[in-house]
């Protein structure tokens, strides 16, 4: 997969829906949060680029 742009828009226990940039949300990504950063809340930005994410400033 090649790297991509997230914002996490809604966190439901331990599950993150992330949207990459541009995109609608049908195509929300739904995520373990154990698989992202601990720092992470709604409106935070993510990047993916191999197998990992890390969060924008």
């Amino acid at each position: 997969m090649e790297p991509k742009d997230y914002t996490v828009v809604k966190i439901e226990g331990e599950y993150a829906y992330l949207r990459a940039d541009g995109d609608t949300a049908e195509n929300d990504l739904f995520i373990a949060l154990a698989l992202l950063p601990p720092c992470i809340d709604v409106g935070t930005r993510l990047h993916y680029e191999m197998l990992s994410y890390t969060v924008v400033e």
